[in-house]
């Protein structure tokens, strides 16, 4: 039976999970959550299937979804339901070949504002990271360590990369990395399972959502530096009590050297961290953010020009050893 979406007057708040229909990796995951539990279809949204169980609405796009621009607002304009996060179930593409189950914020931050992105999103910007991104890396790899998949996966976060560009905060879930793996119906029903408990699709309250009282002050980390699979927010956003934001890799904080001494360095690094310091305050409102640096990412005068815009931005540049003591101190005091 198809459900009407009316655009009545009580503003009701959803949580999004954006699908496409080309993308194996994706409907697998899609079809795997219509299996664990009675989903509703509703009337299409712009012409494409669209179902819903609970606050959750699934919407099955016909392409890629690296260029479906400003989702939230289209599904507001569409329905009159106000969308407050977007989960992306996906493939992973990598040169390695290896099969690998990820998690990942998007943005394309580091590119000049006028560039057109090769991969969608907007140049020089990123959206809001969502806030499911650690306490689901958590699940990810309690889990994943006592699934039978059938072949062994690698697992890992991805630092923020591609489109498409929205205005709130959004995940990638993703089974890679080669069209060998990508249609893997047991690697996709693991990570259904994670979108169905963490949404709280289950009946259960679900997890990783931000309140910004209950959470205020809580720590939530922007890494800066090194390769494309995060491996210091690998580590970092393990330990419980430790938010997740942007990751970004070297390759995203582009740097070109000063003439002088003294002198502020070009290049998009500052835009980088201006972009995913505010795009991560977005997400978490009244958290504490703070950064971690790769410093073997970088030459001492670019850490130097780092701390000093870090200093401005007044959020604190620590190292692994002192994120860990913050979180022993948070948890003393709230016990």
């Amino acid at each position: 039976m198809l459900t009407w979406l009316p655009h009545c007057m009580e503003d009701v708040h959803v949580v999004l999970i954006a699908v496409s229909a080309s993308d194996i990796a994706s409907t697998n995951q899609s079809d795997a959550l219509m299996r664990l539990a009675e989903w509703n279809e509703l009337d299409a949204v712009e012409g494409h299937p669209a179902f819903k169980r609970f606050n959750v609405r699934m919407w099955i796009l016909p392409g890629s979804v690296l260029r479906e621009d400003f989702l939230a607002r289209r599904w507001k304009q569409a329905t009159g339901e106000t969308v407050d996060e977007i989960i992306f179930p996906s493939r992973h593409s990598a040169a390695s070949g290896r099969p690998s189950l990820t998690l990942h914020p998007i943005g394309v931050m580091q590119l000049d504002a006028d560039e057109i992105p090769p991969y969608g999103g907007k140049a020089g910007d990123a959206p809001p990271p969502s806030t499911r991104l650690a306490s689901w890396w958590q699940e990810l790899v309690r889990t994943s360590e006592h699934a039978d998949l059938g072949e062994e996966f690698d697992t890992s976060l991805e630092v923020t990369h591609h489109g498409p560009w929205l205005e709130v905060p959004s995940l990638f879930i993703e089974v890679g990395s080669t069209s060998a793996t990508w249609g893997h119906v047991g690697a996709a029903e693991f990570l259904a399972d994670i979108i169905h408990r963490g949404l709280g699709l289950d009946g259960g309250k679900g997890f990783g959502s931000w309140d910004s009282k209950r959470n205020a002050g809580q720590p939530v980390l922007i890494t800066l530096g090194g390769g494309h699979y995060a491996p210091r927010a690998n580590h970092l956003a393990l330990h419980s009590g430790l938010q997740l934001g942007h990751m970004l890799a070297t390759y995203a904080l582009p740097f070109t050297a000063p003439e002088f001494e003294g002198e502020v360095p070009g290049g998009n690094w500052k835009q980088s961290i201006n972009a995913a310091y505010e795009a991560t305050k977005k997400a978490y409102p009244n958290g504490n953010i703070i950064f971690s640096m790769d410093k073997k990412a970088f030459k001492g005068w670019q850490r130097q020009a780092i701390r000093d815009h870090l200093e401005f931005l007044q959020s604190p540049l620590l190292t692994s050893k002192g994120i860990l003591a913050l979180l022993d101190d948070d948890s003393g005091r709230s016990n």
